[in-house]
Order: C-alpha cells, then sequence, then structure tokens
C-alpha cells in the first residue's frame, strides 16, 4: 500500500470533515476538535504502526505549525468583535485580563510546584502556558461573523479575552525561560525583562498592530473605488494582514500574537459595516479550521504513541483542580461586583478552554531553553488540553443555549434593579 495515496485519502477525508462535521454537530453536544483527536487517535493506533508523530522530538516543527493557526485565529477573532474597544464597553475583558489570568498564573504555578514537583522555571512555565485561553477551540462560545449581530456578554467576553491573553501570557513564558537560563537569583536579567519583555514588546505590539490596521485599511476603504483592495474581493487578503502585521512585530521584537489582534480591530474600526469583512472572516476562519483539524488529528496520534505515557495520579488531580477550581475561581473573583446576572459570570469562568496555544508556548519555551522533567511538562499540557476539548466541548452547546433563553429575563430584571435604585 502506497503511504503517498493512503496519506491523500486521509487528507481529502479531514478536508471534508472540516467542512461538514459542524453542520452536523452544530445541535448537539458534540464538537468537531472531539472528533479530530478521536479520529486521528484511532487512525494511528489501528493504520499507523511505527509513524506515530510525536511533538517531544520534534519541537520546532510543533511551534511553527501552532504558531501559523493561533495567529490567523487571532486576527478572525479581532476581525469579528463588532463592539468598540471602550474601557467601560470591554469592562469584564479588563477585568479577566487585569485579575483573572495572573491569579490563574499563579494557581497552576503553584500545583505544580506542589503536586507535581517541578522547578520553579517549569511552575512558572505550566502557569503561563496553561493561563491563556484558545482563540482557535473556542469557536463555540465566541461571537458570530462580522456583524451578525451575536455578541452577547458572555460571547464578547470569551472572544476578546482569548484576542488579547495570548499575547499577554508572553512575558511569563520568558519570565520562565529566563529563570530556567539564569536561575531563580535576582541579577540584572529582572530589569531586562520587565524593560523587554513586559514595557517593550507589549506597547510596540499595540503600535504594530493599530499602524497595520491603519494602513491597510486605508489601502482596502479609502482609496478611489476603482482601486480599493476591497473592490478585489479576495479573501486571502485576510492572510495577507496577519502576516504583514505579525512579520513586522516579530522583526522589531515585539508580541505578534498582540499585533495581529489589534490589527484586525482596528481594520473593522476603519470601516466597521463593508461588506468585505465577512469575506476576510470567512476565508480565515476556513484556513483556521482546516489547520486546526490536521493539527489535533496528529494530537490523537501523538496520545496513540504514548505522549501521556508520564501522567500519574498527581498530575489528574492538578489538571482537575485548574480545570475545575482555579480558573473559575480566579474569573469569578475578577468578575466580583459585576452587575451581569451570576449565570453568565459563571459561564465566562468555565469557558476557560486550553488548547493549540498552549501547545505552541510549551514548544517555544523547550525551544530556547533547558528545561526540567520536559516530558511530565508536556504530559500536563496534553492531558489539559484533551480534558478541555472534551469537557468545554460538550457543554458549550446546552450552557450556550441555555444562557440564550434565558437572557431576555435576565435583562428585564437588570433593568428592574435600575431603576429600584
Amino acid at each position: 500500500m502506497d503511504p503517498y495515496i493512503v496519506l491523500l485519502a486521509c487528507l481529502g477525508a479531514i478536508i471534508l470533515a472540516a467542512s461538514w462535521l459542524p453542520l452536523l454537530l452544530r445541535d448537539l453536544p458534540f464538537s468537531l476538535p472531539i472528533f479530530c483527536v478521536i479520529f486521528g487517535f484511532l487512525l494511528f493506533k489501528l493504520f499507523a504502526g511505527d509513524y506515530l508523530p510525536d511533538p517531544i522530538p520534534h519541537t520546532v516543527v510543533t511551534e511553527r505549525v501552532t504558531e501559523l493557526v493561533v495567529i490567523i485565529a487571532l486576527f478572525g477573532a479581532g476581525l469579528k468583535i463588532d463592539r468598540k474597544v471602550g474601557w467601560r464597553r470591554w469592562a469584564v475583558t479588563w477585568r479577566l485580563l487585569a485579575v483573572g489570568m495572573p491569579l490563574s498564573i499563579v494557581g497552576v504555578a503553584a500545583l505544580g510546584w506542589s503536586l507535581l514537583e517541578v522547578s520553579l522555571a517549569g511552575a512558572i512555565l505550566l502557569g503561563a502556558v496553561l493561563a491563556p485561553t484558545d482563540p482557535v477551540l473556542a469557536s463555540d462560545v465566541q461571537v458570530g461573523p462580522p456583524g451578525s449581530g451575536n455578541e452577547d456578554e458572555v460571547r464578547f467576553s470569551l472572544t476578546s479575552e482569548a484576542g488579547l491573553n495570548d499575547g499577554l501570557a508572553f512575558p511569563f513564558v520568558l519570565l520562565a525561560i529566563a529563570i530556567a537560563t539564569h536561575g531563580a537569583t535576582p541579577g540584572a536579567w529582572i530589569l531586562e525583562w520587565l524593560q523587554i519583555a513586559v514595557i517593550w514588546k507589549i506597547a510596540v505590539g499595540v503600535g504594530v498592530g493599530l499602524l497595520s490596521g491603519l494602513v491597510v485599511g486605508g489601502l482596502m476603504f479609502r482609496l478611489p473605488p476603482s482601486k480599493m483592495l476591497a473592490d478585489a474581493r479576495d479573501g486571502f487578503v485576510a492572510l495577507g494582514i496577519t502576516f504583514l502585521s505579525y512579520g513586522v512585530a516579530e522583526l522589531v521584537q515585539a508580541y505578534g500574537f498582540i499585533a495581529v489582534f489589534v490589527a484586525g480591530l482596528v481594520l473593522r474600526e476603519v470601516e466597521r459595516r463593508h461588506e468585505h469583512h465577512e469575506r476576510l472572516h470567512a476565508f480565515a476562519e476556513q484556513i483556521e479550521r482546516l489547520l486546526m483539524t490536521m493539527i489535533l488529528v496528529m494530537f490523537g496520534g501523538a496520545i496513540a504513541s504514548g505522549l501521556l505515557a508520564p501522567l500519574s495520579w498527581h498530575v489528574v488531580g492538578a489538571v482537575s483542580l485548574f480545570l475545575l477550581v482555579v480558573r473559575p475561581a480566579a474569573c469569578l473573583a475578577s468578575l466580583w461586583g459585576s452587575p451581569h446576572p451570576f449565570a453568565e459570570r459563571a459561564a465566562i469562568s468555565f469557558f476557560g478552554i486550553r488548547g493549540i496555544g498552549s501547545l505552541y508556548y510549551l514548544a517555544y519555551a523547550v525551544n530556547h531553553a533547558k528545561f526540567e522533567k520536559v516530558d511530565l511538562l508536556w504530559a500536563t499540557v496534553s492531558l489539559t488540553v484533551f480534558a478541555s476539548i472534551f469537557l468545554h466541548g460538550m457543554a458549550a452547546t446546552p450552557v450556550m443555549r441555555y444562557l440564550d433563553r434565558r437572557r431576555p429575563q435576565a435583562r428585564a430584571n437588570l433593568l428592574l434593579r435600575k431603576r429600584k435604585t
């Protein structure tokens, strides 16, 4: 049997599944990512023989492939948000980023240090890798396409949080790399980390995103009609904007993840109602879904190859505590006093979906420094992603449907309370 022909057949099946299954599973508590992981596990377990994927010896490839799908997802997330950026309009997002994410990092690091007995650098790395939510796997709980109007507080908060916290987790990944390289003893590296990893990279990443969005937005919507880039009606322009903003940001040593998301937001702000936004988003979403499907099939194959072999009950306990206690408690604490109904705050706190972004961060870190117990770190992060895919994937449809049903009544109750006060 020719492996190349088998590969083509499998690739065709994967592409068809990426297109058809979201329609088939729309009303079921079963998601495309769940199917991909199961399919990949069975495919490689039953038919692959010795050709089993393993990210640990191929971390450079893992880093680059996961990086690609994350930046495409981040641009799509920025583009589809209808709500204008503002301090009060994005209040829940700022709370999640400023309070919820740091608390999650501390909580995960504490679990890694105490239960898994990893080093300080490894514990901080676990916190940084697992704290940000994933923009790729969270489509079931995110806002709809540009202009669709499907932007309630839960979907908006989860979309905007995932768009920004992937970039804002990077300083803590770099902190773990610095500790693994220089040791935990305070030194000149701390000031360098603050100046470069925290201040420069974040500020310049935002700046590059702003500039990219404004320049491309001008080319797309501000030129004479016959010369506007939007008039070309090419969806793959989305990839050009994504790669340009990300590449420029990385060239000037800034966070490309932040730049890409901000570029999507600014491009939308230049011209909010143009139909070309829908075309750009649709193309980016299709590429994102295809890459995600392929990566998750390989992830299922990696599990079949023994990626989770180093697991112990301590790891299972730590992952369970993180998904069911640390993330929900940290985010509920950040939303304390928010006027939104408790059910919505609980949903935002629960759907801290972990996925391809976490795999990227871990691959990036082990490619830039030497960490102890690398196999254990991979097993812990992979189990978290695996559990999140199943737990959140099965809960998304019924939970969001429940919130949609009760939202009119909740809105009426909120208006009544405001009138009384």
